[in-house]
C-alpha cells in the first residue's frame, strides 16, 4: 500500500509541474510588452485625399520658368544702342544652338576681318536665304547647299577655336540677325561677292560693303 501511495504522490507532482508556467526573465517581459503594444496605424499618401481620389501635385513655385528665361534674356538686349556697343553685350565663345552655330560660321569665314556692318549684311543674306524659299529653310541648310560657299567641304563646319575675339563677334552678330535686333543696309539681298572678283552677275547691286558687294 506504501508504494501505491508513494506512486500517485510522483504523478501528482509531475502533473503540477507540466501545468505550471516557468520563469523566463526580460523574455517573458518583452513577451507582455509585445502583447500590449498598440499596432501602427497607416497613413494616407500626400497624393491620395482620403476618399482615395488622385490629387494633382502644387507646382513648384521656385522652378524657373523656359519660355520667361528666353524672353528676359531677348529683353535684356537695348535695341536702341548701337551695333557696336549691342556686340559688346551679345559676344561670347558659344553660339547656343546648332542653327545659330552656322550662321556663326558663315559670318566669321566670310567677313570675319571686315567693319561690324559688313558682316551684319553677310548674317542678314544668310538669313534671306533662309526665308526666302529659294533656298534651304535653316542657316545651316544655306551653308551646305552645293557650291555656294568655299569654307565649305563635306558635312562638317570647319573647326574654329572659340577663345578668338573674332568668334565671339560672329557670335554676337549671328544673335543678332537671328532676333533682327537691327537693320542691314543690304535689305533683302540675296548674293554677295568679294570685290576682287568680277562674276558679271545680271542682278540689282544693293550695296557696297568693306571687301564685298551686295545684290538682289
Amino acid at each position: 500500500m506504501a508504494s501505491f501511495r508513494s506512486a500517485l504522490l510522483v504523478c501528482a507532482a509531475l502533473t503540477a509541474a507540466a501545468f505550471t508556467p516557468a520563469k523566463a526573465g526580460p523574455a517573458s517581459e518583452t513577451l507582455t510588452r509585445t502583447a500590449s503594444a498598440t499596432l501602427a496605424t497607416a497613413s494616407i499618401p500626400e497624393l491620395l485625399d482620403p476618399s482615395g481620389e488622385p490629387q494633382l501635385a502644387q507646382p513648384d513655385t521656385d522652378t524657373p520658368d523656359v519660355s520667361t528665361q528666353d524672353q528676359t534674356a531677348e529683353q535684356a538686349v537695348d535695341r536702341s544702342q548701337d551695333l557696336a556697343s549691342m556686340v559688346a553685350d551679345l559676344r561670347g565663345p558659344e553660339a547656343g544652338n546648332r542653327e545659330l552655330e552656322c550662321l556663326a560660321t558663315g559670318i566669321y569665314f566670310e567677313s570675319k576681318g571686315e567693319p561690324l556692318k559688313g558682316q551684319l549684311a553677310v548674317g542678314q543674306v544668310i538669313a534671306n536665304r533662309a526665308a526666302s524659299g529659294r533656298f534651304p529653310s535653316t542657316y545651316c541648310g544655306v551653308l551646305f547647299q552645293r557650291g555656294q560657299f568655299s569654307f565649305i567641304h563635306g558635312r562638317s563646319l570647319p573647326h574654329v577655336a572659340h577663345s578668338k575675339t573674332q568668334w565671339q563677334t560672329a557670335v554676337a552678330i549671328a544673335k543678332i540677325v537671328d532676333q533682327d535686333l537691327k537693320d542691314s543696309v543690304v535689305g533683302n539681298a540675296l548674293f554677295f561677292h568679294a570685290r576682287y572678283v568680277s562674276p558679271g552677275w545680271h542682278l540689282k547691286r544693293v550695296a557696297s560693303i568693306g571687301n564685298h558687294i551686295f545684290f538682289r
